[in-house]
This record gives structure tokens, C-alpha cells and sequence, in this order.
């Protein structure tokens, strides 16, 4: 499967990390530039969405995740889902999964602490 993962961090990397060993094509995004071994490194949030059947976050606000959700999901394809592994405002949880609704995209929250 091909993944774009935004946001590797603390928790972030690690999950990427096994998504890689697990045999999934991963391609990362981290402002701070952080990368992930195995994975193909992009140079935004959109490039890491773009062609992605599954896009993860993992991201430390709600601020960032609506964000962040404005500049990826005019990137997505038709069909590919969010998952978003942030642990967020309800609030903005649920404005994000509306935008990509409205965009023809599922949309999951799954959020990690």
C-alpha cells in the first residue's frame, strides 16, 4: 500500500518505521525535517499526500491539523482516506473529516496518546 505519513516525531517515525518493515511504500513529511529510514522523503505535506492511497497524521494540534488538512486534501485522489492519529479538539477533528467528505475522501480518527 502507499502511505504518506506527515508528522514524525516522537510518535510518528516509530509508526512509520513499521509501516515500512510491515512492507508498505511510505513517503514522510516533518517540517522539522526529521526522516525515516526506508522511506521516500517529500517536500511538503502535499507532495507526501499526493498519489497516496492512506495519508496518516500525527500531529501536535488541532491549529496544525486543519492546517495542515487545507494543503493536503486538494492533493488527494478521489477515494484515499485520512487517518488521523492526532490527538486533537473534537472540534477540529470533526471539521477536518467534513472537508475531506466534501472532497470524496474517507476520513478516520484515530487518535494516539
Amino acid at each position: 500500500m502507499k502511505i504518506g505519513f506527515i508528522g514524525l516525531g516522537n510518535m510518528g517515525a516509530p509508526m512509520a518505521a513499521n509501516l515500512i518493515a510491515a512492507g508498505h511504500e511510505v513517503t514522510g513529511f516533518d517540517v522539522a525535517g526529521v526522516t525515516v529510514p526506508g522511506a521516500a522523503q517529500a517536500g511538503s505535506a502535499a507532495e507526501a499526500a499526493t498519489g497516496a492511497e492512506v495519508v496518516i497524521t500525527m500531529l501536535p494540534n488541532g491549529a496544525i491539523l486543519r492546517d495542515v488538512a487545507a494543503e493536503i486534501l486538494p492533493a488527494m485522489a478521489p477515494g484515499a482516506v485520512l487517518l488521523d492519529c492526532s490527538t486533537v479538539d473534537v472540534e477540529s477533528a470533526r471539521a477536518v473529516a467534513e472537508r475531506a467528505a466534501a472532497a470524496g475522501l474517507g476520513a478516520l480518527d484515530a487518535p494516539v496518546s
